[in-house]
């Protein structure tokens, strides 16, 4: 099974920025895309956003268009996510989960907690 790390989270003051990686201990793997999602305390997961490696391209929940951005490498099977003018909203445990075979999410990281003080 491919196992997926995500590092970079921390506390920062809102306003602030931080970067995530997210790095795969693999790198031959079907992966149609990676992605990133968030999840706070009482809360339901939910996307936060992803890109598609034949063009690049990226998509991004509403919540975070503008402020998020990200980009990565496929022949490294390495993904960042750019987090800039945080907000106390922000505040959560980020996965980042690769899009294999079928359009599935199939491997998933541990998380990293992103906390955003006010």
């Amino acid at each position: 099974q491919v196992q997926l790390v995500e590092s970079g989270g921390g506390l920062v003051q809102a306003g602030g920025s931080l970067r995530l990686s997210c790095a795969a201990s693999e790198r031959t793997f079907n992966s149609y895309a990676m992605g990133w999602f968030r999840q706070a305390p009482g809360k339901e997961r939910e996307f936060v956003g992803a890109i598609r490696w034949s063009a690049g391209n990226t998509y991004f929940a509403d919540s975070v268009k503008g402020r998020f951005s990200i980009s990565g490498d496929n022949a490294n099977k390495t993904v960042y996510l750019q987090m800039n003018s945080l907000k106390p909203g922000d505040t959560a445990v980020y996965y980042c989960a690769n899009m294999g075979r079928g359009a599935n999410w199939d491997y998933w990281g541990q998380g990293t907690q992103v906390t955003v003080s006010s």
